[in-house]
């Protein structure tokens, strides 16, 4: 696999993580429907992530040994297959089920994309491979959202039944044109001493910039649990409108990740990274201030700018430091985000009972905290691996 084929990875995660985004307007009203509470909500939506937290280190170690491809095919099956029976769910528990699924089988897709980009460049390209499959991922809720809410308006089920159609079809693209990232005489590199673990990571000597992800993570999921039913209840917004917002914030996120590669050169990922986090603290007091479609749309664009900074470069600085393969390194950002996103939606939808407000409240306190914790903890990271002699080294176990 080369360089030239980051282009399909584009792709993939993107048709991928479309079929995401797809339902983001629609799972509060279609769960409610049935007379779920919030709090029930919040289960639903942390049960999936609890799954990817168990399973998405599993898939990013086993895929150092038996490669990347396959566990891409086994996400997209997963994928496809729960959300087509999420949509014919009549019940609380049958969503529950299904979700439990997607979250197992799912939890193979984003990590295995990641390593193969940090198999395919040298460590200090990484972030503008990381950029250009941000990107995608960017995109997806830029038209995802604002298609699932013009669907949502003719049925609640259609978008869950798109969803599995979109990656179903990408499954078959996949099939066809993606090749094998990791070769098989290099597989199994790491496996003979055990690599970090997902808990122990966050105590590790790259603690710091999991612990971001884990947060941000957390305070990012419990905005997007409640924040249909907060613009809806408070405002009398609709599912459509929230589409639109989406689709406005993954405008600028995904132009931002798509050139992160021009920024870091220029302002370097440590500044960057900070400086997404502080968008993101701003963006949670925002929210609070706004009252109509514009001001609440000009918000997101806070947290647009804030995931198009921070998420890319916090990616690429693991990668480039750890010291373990990088399916496993993948498996434990993955473990990370989904960490957060087990407890977020569980929080906001708690908080939500007490005050409306409250989980965008809380969600900012926790990040300021984090961006006052990081400008102080920066400086003792560790430094990034050597960059490769060679160009046949970038592709050696050696800079994974």
């Amino acid at each position: 696999m080369e360089k030239k084929h980051l282009f399909l990875l584009f792709s993939i995660i993107f048709l991928m993580m479309l079929g995401f985004g797809i339902i983001i307007p629609i799972l509060p009203f279609f769960v409610t429907k049935i007379g779920a509470t919030t709090t029930q909500l919040g289960i639903l939506s942390a049960s999936y992530n609890i799954m990817q937290f168990i399973f998405a280190p599993i898939w990013g170690r086993l895929s150092d040994k038996y490669g990347r491809k396959p566990f891409i095919l086994l996400a997209l099956f997963g994928f496809s297959a729960s959300f087509i029976l999420f949509g014919f769910s009549t019940n609380y528990y049958e969503m529950l089920f299904y979700r439990v699924l997607a979250g197992i089988t799912s939890a193979a897709g984003i990590p295995t994309i990641t390593a193969m980009v940090a198999d395919i460049f040298p460590p200090k390209e990484r972030a503008k491979g990381m950029g250009i499959v941000g990107a995608g991922v960017g995109l997806s809720f830029v038209f995802g959202p604002a298609l699932g809410g013009i669907l949502g308006d003719i049925s609640l089920s259609l978008p869950f039944f798109v969803s599995g159609v979109l990656a179903f079809i990408t499954l078959i693209f996949t099939w066809i044109l993606l090749p094998e990232s990791l070769p098989k005489e290099k597989r199994g590199t790491y496996l003979k001493k055990k690599p970090t673990s997902s808990l122990g990571a966050i105590f590790s000597n790259l603690g710091l910039l999991y612990q971001i992800m884990l947060v941000t993570s957390l305070a990012f999921a419990a905005m997007e649990t409640v924040f249909a039913l907060y613009i809806s209840y408070e405002f009398g917004l609709t599912s459509k409108d929230m589409g639109y917002m989406f689709l406005i914030m993954g405008l600028i996120s995904a132009s931002l990740q798509g050139g992160i590669g021009k920024l870091v050169k220029r302002f370097g990922e440590s500044k960057l990274l900070a400086t997404g986090i502080f968008f993101y603290v701003l963006g949670f007091f925002c929210v609070l201030l706004a009252s109509t479609f514009l001001e609440f749309a000009l918000t997101l664009c806070l947290f647009g700018l804030g995931q198009g900074m921070m998420r890319t470069t916090n990616t690429a600085m693991i990668s480039q430091r750890t010291p373990d393969g990088q399916g496993a390194t993948s498996g434990n950002m993955s473990a990370m985000d989904t960490m957060g996103r087990i407890a977020g939606p569980i929080l906001a939808g708690w908080l939500f009972t007490f005050s409306h407000s409250m989980p965008f409240i809380i969600s900012g306190i926790l990040c300021f905290g984090l961006l006052a914790v990081y400008l102080g903890r920066v400086h003792h990271l560790p430094e990034p691996e050597p960059e490769p002699e060679s160009e046949a080294d970038a592709y050696s176990p050696a800079s994974q």
